[in-house]
C-alpha cells in the first residue's frame, strides 16, 4: 500500500482548503514574534500544505526546512516552550487547524554544531513530548490545539546539554488515511534555538527523519472513523531522562543573534542605523542604502507578514523626503526602534511581543512621512507612544512606535526603570536580575549565570557582578562604540541584518583579557 503523494489532484484539493503552518516560537510565554527563528515554508499560498510523502527530506522541517534563517532563538533550562499553530500564516483570517483535521501531536529535538547550517534531515532526532487520543475526554490532540487557539505547549527536558538544536513540532491530521491510496497528513516546522544549559546529558537513542515512520505504520493508516483502540505508537518512545550519554555542553551562542544595536526587525531579518550625514550628498546615498535595504526586507519575508519591512520603508521615505526638502542632516530618529503597532481583534493577544512589556515611550505625535511604495500595504503612521507588539497580519496598517535607546549616562546617575528581562536581553530598561537566563548582564547584552556573564565587562547596571569586574553604561558604550561603529549602517552589507546573520559580526568586540574571561556575549 503506497502513500498518495503531491499529484495535481491533491494538489487541487489542498488548494481549496485551509490547512495549518507553525509561524511563531514563544519561550516561557513571550512571544518572539512571527516567522522569527522558524524555519518555514517561504511560498505564501502553499506555507499551509501538509507533508505526504512520508520518505521526503520534506518531513524533517517542512517545505523549504533544510535551509536555515538567520536568527536563533536562545531558551534557558527547563524553558517552557509554546509553538503557534495557524490557518492562515499571515492571520489574515481566525483558525488554528480545521475541525476535520483529528490526529496526534509530537515535538521532537535534535542537537546540531550549528541551528543556521544545520539541514534537519538524517540522524540525531529525539521525542520529548506526544499526546494522541485521550479516552477520557474522547479529544485527539488536534482537537485540543483547537480548543487552545493553536497553542503547542511543552517543556524542555532538564538534564539536556547546553547548546544549539533544532526543536520540531509535528501534526498528524488522520481525516483522509482511511482512503484509497491513503493520505496521511503531517504538518510540521523547526524553530533554531541555542539552549543555556551547563547540564550535560544526551540521548542515548536517536532516529532518523525521514525514515521515524514508514508509509505502512498503523498509526499513519488509522481510521478515525472506525477506530480500532488503542491507537497503536507513532514514532520512537519518548526521552525520558535514563537512557543517556554524557557530552560536552557548549556554553555561549555565536551564531543568529540579534545586534544589540538593531532599529528594526521582520521575522529573521533587521536593519542597524543608516551612517549620519550632513550633505546633499550624504542625504542621497543614505536613501539609496535605506531603499534597498528595503527591498532586502521584503525579498526575505515569509508568509508571516512583513510589517517591519513597512516600518523601515516609511522611514526610508522620512530621509527621501528630508533630501528633496534641502534637510541634509540625519538621518531622522536616530537610533529609535521601530515597532509595528497593535494587531486587529483577531487573536490579538497572542501577537503582542515581550517589548510590549518592556520598551514605553511617552504619549506624543509625530510628523507624518509618506506612504511607502510597496504593494502590500498603506501608509503607516508615525508616533511615539505605548510600545504595541508586533502583528504579523499584512493586511492591516501598522503604526511605527519610536523607542529611544538610552544614551550612556555616568555610573552616578539614576538608572531608568528596570523590567526582568524575559527574552534574554538586557541593556535599556531591561535587568538581569531575577531572570531565567541567569543574574547577570554579558558586555554584549545578554543575560546568564556563568563568568563569561558575570566576570570581564559584566554590565552592573542590568544585572550582578562579581565585584572586582563591575563596569557602568558610560564605559559600555564607549567599548561598544569602538568595537561597533564600523557596523553602524556602513553600506547595505554592513546593515543588513540577514546576511550576517551568523554571530560573526560580534567577533571584532572581544578585549584582550585572558581566554577564559573572553567568552561572554
Amino acid at each position: 500500500m503506497r502513500i498518495l503523494t503531491l499529484s495535481y489532484a491533491l494538489a487541487a484539493l489542498q488548494m481549496g482548503t485551509a490547512h495549518t503552518v507553525f509561524t511563531t516560537l514563544f519561550i516561557n510565554d513571550a512571544n518572539q514574534s512571527p516567522g522569527t527563528c522558524v524555519r518555514m515554508p517561504m511560498t505564501p499560498n502553499k506555507a499551509t500544505f501538509p507533508i505526504n510523502d512520508l520518505k521526503s527530506d520534506d518531513m524533517a522541517c517542512g517545505y523549504n526546512g533544510t535551509a536555515g534563517v538567520a536568527r536563533v532563538c536562545s531558551i534557558p533550562q527547563a524553558a517552557k516552550l509554546d509553538f503557534l499553530f495557524v490557518e492562515y500564516a499571515d492571520n489574515s483570517q481566525p483558525g488554528a487547524i480545521d475541525t476535520s483535521h483529528k490526529g496526534p501531536c509530537a515535538v521532537y529535538m535534535k542537537r546540531v554544531e550549528s541551528a543556521i547550517q544545520d539541514k534537519a534531515i538524517g540522524d540525531g532526532w529525539f521525542k520529548i513530548w506526544e499526546d494522541a487520543y485521550d479516552a477520557v475526554t474522547s479529544q485527539w490532540c488536534t482537537e485540543k490545539l483547537m480548543k487552545n487557539n493553536g497553542m503547542l505547549s511543552v517543556k524542555v527536558p532538564e538534564n539536556l546539554a547546553g547548546g544549539y538544536y533544532l526543536i520540531r513540532p509535528e501534526l498528524l491530521a488522520l481525516h483522509q488515511a482511511d482512503k484509497s491510496p491513503p493520505n496521511p497528513q503531517f504538518y510540521l516546522g523547526c524553530a533554531q534555538i541555542f539552549l543555556n544549559s551547563t547540564a550535560t546529558s544526551l540521548p542515548m537513542d536517536t532516529v532518523k527523519i525521514p525514515g521515524y515512520v514508514e508509509p505502512t505504520n498503523p498509526a499513519v493508516l488509522f481510521n478515525i472513523y472506525i477506530p480500532k483502540w488503542p491507537y497503536p505508537a507513532l514514532g520512537p518512545a519518548l526521552y525520558n531522562g535514563s537512557n543517556s550519554v554524557e557530552v560536552k555542553p557548549i556554553n555561549r551562542q555565536t551564531e543568529g543573534l540579534l545586534p544589540y544595536n538593531f532599529v528594526v526587525t521582520n521575522a529573521n531579518w533587521w536593519a542597524l542605523e543608516l551612517d549620519p550625514y550632513s550633505t546633499s550628498d550624504g542625504c542621497k546615498n543614505a536613501s539609496k542604502v535605506c531603499f534597498d535595504l528595503t527591498s532586502q526586507c521584503y525579498n526575505s519575508a515569509p508568509p508571516t507578514g512583513s510589517s517591519g519591512c513597512r516600518l523601515w520603508e516609511a522611514k526610508c521615505n522620512g530621509v527621501r523626503d528630508a533630501c528633496n526638502a534641502g534637510n541634509f542632516n540625519g538621518p531622522p530618529q536616530k537610533n529609535k526602534v521601530l515597532m509595528p503597532g497593535p494587531p486587529g481583534s483577531t487573536k490579538s493577544a497572542r501577537y503582542f511581543s515581550v517589548l510590549d512589556e518592556i520598551l514605553t515611550t511617552p504619549s506624543t505625535t509625530a510628523a507624518q512621512t509618506p506612504g511607502p511604495s510597496s504593494p502590500s500595504s498603506q501608509t503607516p503612521s508615525t508616533t511615539t507612544a505605548q510600545t504595541p507588539g508586533p502583528s504579523s497580519s499584512s493586511t492591516q496598517t501598522p503604526s511605527t512606535t519610536a523607542v529611544p535607546i538610552p544614551e550612556p549616562s555616568s555610573s552616578t546617575s539614576q538608572p531608568p526603570a528596570m523590567k526582568v528581562s524575559l527574552d534574554g536581553h538586557c541593556g535599556g530598561a531591561q535587568t538581569c536580575k531575577g531572570s531565567a537566563f541567569g543574574d547577570c548582564c554579558s558586555k554584549h547584552g545578554w543575560c546568564g549565570k556563568a563568568v563569561e556573564y558575570c566576570g570581564y565587562n559584566c554590565l552592573a547596571d542590568y544585572g550582578t557582578c562579581l565585584g572586582q569586574y563591575k563596569f557602568a553604561r558610560e564605559d559600555a558604550h564607549r567599548r561598544r562604540q569602538r568595537s561597533h561603529g564600523w557596523a553602524r549602517g556602513h553600506g547595505w552589507a554592513r546593515s543588513n541584518g540577514w546576511a550576517k546573520g551568523h554571530g560573526w559580526e560580534f567577533a571584532n568586540e572581544w578585549e584582550d583579557v585572558p581566554e577564559w574571561e573572553n567568552g561572554g556575549f
